[in-house]
């Protein structure tokens, strides 16, 4: 048992570090969680004297995903869903650089929350995974404007629909992420990068960053709205009730397609 937060929000000079801290879990994403990292994000967003965000996990995963444990009803899940969107948002707004130090598995909103950043590393073991499908939900998280963007709509569909496991040097290949690590070498490279954003010239990061939002990612408000209208309605099918119980369960889901 440990009495610190589920988000640790820790700030060194000019840098935020935010931390999911349920190692328990494999920092396994809730509203509130969500909610207070966003909360964090948004307030020292608005400091001209934070230079960079840093966000990674804590322990042997970034992140599991939605936490599904309270997914009974529908309203945790919108709330859930509605929390992401809000973090999602919120580090795309920052004006400051976001460094996504993966450090594992990101899996489902958890992958959507490590691509929503700027600079994106992770460490050789680690992989990332759009498994919403196979508890018979969409991706969400902006995953549906970021990925195809990232790398093309036939490698996001992959990603999308059989949700297979993309190991960290493929995802690097593909250009998902900018930049895989041997794992002796993460913790040195991660220190490198957060010193040479914290340093580097803020103001051409923010006008670089308000450029890609406005072009590459000009879509990204439209597919969080859609995402969410399509969550909304698949919650309350037949296939996500069975995807859900299967997952607690550790079985095959058996969908039946509505």
């Amino acid at each position: 048992m440990t009495d610190q937060p589920d988000v640790l929000v820790e700030r060194t000079d000019t840098i935020v570090r935010l931390t999911l801290n349920r190692p328990e879990r494999l920092n396994a994403l809730t509203a509130d969680m969500m909610n207070e990292a966003a909360t964090a994000v948004e307030k020292f967003g608005d400091d001209p004297t934070v230079r960079v965000f840093v966000v990674t996990g804590n322990g042997r995963a970034f992140s599991s995903g939605a936490d599904l444990s309270n997914s009974a009803s529908n309203g945790p899940q919108v709330a859930t869903l509605d929390a992401a969107n809000r973090l999602i948002r919120a580090l795309r707004a920052a004006p400051q650089p976001v460094l996504a130090a993966i450090n594992g598995p990101a899996v489902g909103v958890g992958c959507s929350l490590a691509l929503a950043a700027d600079i994106t590393v992770a460490r050789e073991s680690a992989y990332l995974l759009l498994a919403f499908a196979n508890v018979g939900l969409m991706p969400d998280g902006g995953a549906t404007a970021m990925v195809p963007t990232l790398i093309g709509y036939a490698r996001a569909a992959r990603m999308a629909v059989l949700a297979e496991r993309i190991p960290a040097p493929l995802a690097a290949d593909w250009g998902l992420i900018g930049q895989v690590v041997p794992d002796t070498d993460y913790d040195a490279e991660i220190a490198r990068l957060t010193t040479k954003l914290a340093n580097g010239p803020t103001a051409a990061y923010t006008r670089t960053k308000r450029a890609f939002n406005a072009m590459a990612l000009a879509q990204l408000d439209q597919a969080l709205d859609l995402e969410r209208e399509g969550q909304s309605a698949l919650f309350e099918t037949a296939d996500v009730a069975e995807g859900i119980a299967a997952f607690k369960a550790k079985r095959t889901p058996g969908f039946i397609g509505r």
